[in-house]
């Protein structure tokens, strides 16, 4: 079972991540949805598409924009649809 760690806090958890670019990328049901905000960030990938971003907030502290995911895949990336990878000191143990 992997783990997104965040402030001494597990903020996902799945047995189905897909690994992509050494990132793990989670089903977005496994996340802990009362950790995350919306965040108006955004960026491109060239093969991936457009990313959107999700802050971390744990015990009254936030991590800005550490978590991304992509709306609407390339057709390239149609495995990591619907999931969530993470940065910014996350740590994904197992």
């Amino acid at each position: 079972m992997m783990k997104a760690i965040w402030n001494n806090t597990v903020v996902a958890e799945s047995d189905d991540t897909v690994v992509v670019e050494n990132n793990h990328y989670f089903p977005a049901d496994s996340l802990k949805k009362e950790y995350f905000e919306d965040s108006i960030a955004h960026t491109t990938c060239p093969w991936k598409g457009r990313a959107s971003y999700y802050s971390l907030r744990v015990a009254d502290e936030l991590n800005k924009d550490a978590a991304w995911y992509y709306p609407e895949t390339s057709p390239a990336a149609e495995k990591i649809k619907g999931r969530v990878a993470f940065w910014k000191g996350v740590k994904i143990e197992e």
